[in-house]
């Protein structure tokens, strides 16, 4: 066995198994500590084997023995650490979090600790083996800049019904942000494909090849003298989808956006007086403001509305008084 598998299970299909129609569906009932995505993506890494090519959608014959190598989760769990968090509301399946701008979601390269995984975990001990080893109990992320209403899943069927309710866009998130440049249809729809540019890694790009399809619906909630305040409505949720969007498509980047923004014209449209507000301020404007969905388990409908950051409301408020 090799030094980095921590135990292996083996199941052999039995006629009564056959009910399930899907092996991943059959691993995860005879395996509760491994949700699906998990299971995918050991599946992926060869951890999950047969002796023929076996597919996780299908289901072997009887009498098939599949071999499940479980590795060990030791040198990339995730450690609880006592991080402040602001609770919105929390049950036995999940919790709302108003996440704040400069945390990033989950551990990853650069950001070992310190993240909103971290934090989720010290204040829900159980919370381990929900969805993916560094990311448990996350079904969605918002950038390390922007600020905002999380949800997390605290349970596994939870957790998988709110993989479905995203997937199926039965979810409705807004967000605002604070653009550059007045010269803007009072509401429209921005549509592309998105994927990763193949000039810098770092960042997402508006119809590029293979790209997944990606829909932002905008409307204009103030003007200012060189900006504008928005309100976006997410029909898919791409990585950086209305940074992107904004930037590419309405050509109107958010405010102090490092990675998207156009910083040199900034610096030359934005008045001494609105830029001394954020000066040391490294995040874009940008805020996840309402989330609201039916409950995965109860049908009850939940809504939630947080306010932008302290720092968003006083370069609003500076923009007004120009």
């Amino acid at each position: 066995m090799d030094d980095d598998i921590d135990k292996t299970i083996q199941i052999i299909i039995a006629d009564e198994d056959l009910i399930h129609k899907r092996l991943d569906v059959l691993i995860a009932k005879k395996i509760p500590e491994l949700s699906r995505s998990l299971i995918k993506k050991f599946y992926e890494q060869g951890l999950i084997q047969g002796p023929d090519k076996i597919e996780l959608k299908k289901m072997p014959p009887v009498g098939t023995t599949i071999t499940i190598n479980l590795p060990s989760l030791e040198d990339d769990d995730a450690k609880p650490q006592n991080i402040p968090l602001e609770i919105l509301y929390e049950d036995e399946h999940l919790i709302i979090i108003n996440k704040e701008a400069g945390m990033v979601v989950h551990p990853a390269p650069g950001n070992p600790d310190g993240t909103l995984v971290n934090a989720i975990l010290y204040h829900c001990p159980d919370l381990r083996g929900i969805g993916n080893i560094k990311r448990p109990g996350i079904v969605h992320r918002l950038d390390k800049g922007t600020s905002g209403v999380m949800v997390v899943a605290k349970e596994d069927k939870t957790h998988q019904k709110l993989i479905d309710i995203f997937s199926r866009h039965d979810i409705e998130r807004y967000y605002e942000a604070l653009v550059l440049g007045i010269k803007i249809p009072q509401e429209g729809k921005l549509e592309s494909t998105i994927g990763r540019s193949p000039y810098n890694r770092l960042k997402m790009k508006a119809h590029v090849k293979n790209g997944k399809e990606a829909i932002t619906y905008f409307k204009v909630l103030d003007l200012y003298k060189q900006s504008s305040h928005l309100e976006l409505k997410l029909e898919t949720g791409r990585t950086h989808q209305i940074r992107v969007h904004l930037s590419e498509l309405l050509n109107k980047p958010i405010i102090n956006d490092m990675l998207y923004g156009r910083i040199n014209e900034q610096n030359q449209r934005l008045s001494p007086a609105i830029k001394k507000v954020f000066d040391s301020y490294e995040h874009p404007f940008l805020h996840a403001k309402i989330l609201r969905f039916k409950h995965p388990m109860t049908g009850k409908e939940l809504s939630f509305e947080t306010p932008p950051p302290l720092i968003f409301q006083k370069v609003q408020e500076a923009m007004k008084n120009e």
